[in-house]
C-alpha cells in the first residue's frame, strides 16, 4: 500500500507539465509575410518623343500619364510629376521633394 500514494504524486508531477503548455499563450507567428509578384501590366510604358532639340519621355501606366522627363539640349534633366492625379504637373527637384527650395545665404565673405 505504501507504493500507491507514490505511484498517484508521480502521476501528479508528470502532468503538471502538459497542464503548463496548455496554460501559456499562443507565440504569434514571426515569419515575415510574403510577397506577392507583381503584375507586368504595371510597368510604366514610355514614350519618347524629340521637341526643339529637348529630349521628353513620357512615363504611363494604364494609359494614364504621371511623369514627365525633360531633358533639355543644354542643362540638367527634370522631371514633372503628377502628385493627385488630375492632370497639373508640378517639378519634382529631387526624389520624393517636389518643390524643394534652399535657401542660399552668404553669412559672410573673405
Amino acid at each position: 500500500m505504501r507504493s500507491l500514494p507514490l505511484v498517484v504524486v508521480l502521476l501528479v508531477l508528470g502532468s503538471l507539465p502538459a497542464f503548463a503548455q496548455t496554460s501559456a499563450p499562443a507565440v504569434p507567428d514571426a515569419r515575415p509575410p510574403t510577397l506577392a509578384p507583381v503584375e507586368d501590366s504595371i510597368e510604366p510604358q514610355v514614350t519618347i518623343r524629340q521637341r526643339e532639340g529637348d529630349t521628353i519621355e513620357e512615363y504611363r501606366v494604364n494609359g494614364r500619364l504621371y511623369k514627365i522627363k525633360i531633358t533639355p539640349l543644354r542643362g540638367e534633366p527634370y522631371f514633372l510629376i503628377d502628385p493627385r492625379g488630375d492632370g497639373s504637373f508640378v517639378p519634382m527637384d529631387g526624389p520624393g521633394t517636389p518643390g524643394l527650395s534652399v535657401p542660399h545665404w552668404v553669412i559672410g565673405t573673405f
